[in-house]
């Protein structure tokens, strides 16, 4: 299957370089270019590609505010230059299924966007330490009963996202069917009014640094800070 992804940066030759990078893989096809946010929600209505790489300072509309008008159309990978605190939670609190430096060199890009597309989500490892540290550190923002409405097997895919497991990871541990993995992970986002599987991720290790009437099935092992999340993450 072929992975369509819309670039949308205010740098043309940023875009240049970022289209160079994907147009050589059979994979991958560049389905538009777009150099503002306004121009990136618009085309992504349009043209609905599998990914959106988005950067965050654009004019008319920026990266984050973008993002959250894209969530149920397409998948955000956020590139940008600065890995700045306020950046990485704004993006990942509108949904962005990523979120990448643009020192991340090709190869990296590249399985970025395949690991998006196929549902998973990626952080980049230098800004997972104080990610985990700033949401591990601060109480839930979500009320027990809303966890309480998970099905055992949801709460059972919910421990996998903490622990940073793709949907491969998953439905191999917990013996079912990938397809079934991807159903549990998008009825449990909806249960928790979540927009992203990160976001998942991140209150599952939340309710473990809580202990917060935390699913029993929440207690099993977690990801290091230091080990982060990686490419399923």
């Amino acid at each position: 299957m072929t992975i369509r992804v819309l670039v949308a940066d205010d740098h043309a030759a940023v875009r240049a370089g970022i289209v160079l990078i994907l147009d050589g893989h059979e994979d991958i096809e560049v389905a538009g270019q777009a150099s503002d946010g306004e121009q990136a929600v618009a085309m992504a209505f349009d043209l609905r590609p599998d990914v959106v790489l988005m950067d965050i300072r654009m004019p008319k509309l920026d990266g984050i505010s973008a993002t959250r008008e894209l969530t149920g159309i397409a998948d955000v990978l956020i590139l940008t230059t600065f890995d700045l605190d306020e950046y990485v939670f704004g993006a990942l609190r509108a949904g962005a299924a990523g979120f990448l430096l643009k020192s991340t060199d090709a190869d990296a890009l590249v399985e970025a966007v395949r690991v998006v597309a196929r549902g998973d989500g990626l952080i980049a490892p230098s800004v997972t330490r104080r990610l985990i540290a700033a949401f591990g550190s601060a109480a839930p923002e979500y009320r027990p009963r809303e966890v309480d409405s998970l099905t055992p097997r949801e709460r059972e895919v919910l421990a996998c996202l903490g622990r940073g497991l793709s949907n491969a990871e998953i439905s191999a541990e917990l013996h079912m069917a990938e397809a079934t993995t991807k159903t549990h992970v998008s009825r449990l986002l909806n249960k928790l009014g979540l927009r992203s599987r990160v976001q998942a991720a991140i209150l599952a290790q939340e309710l473990s640094a809580g202990d917060r009437r935390t699913p029993e099935s929440l207690k099993g092992r977690q990801k290091t800070p230091d080990q982060g999340f990686p490419a399923g993450a």
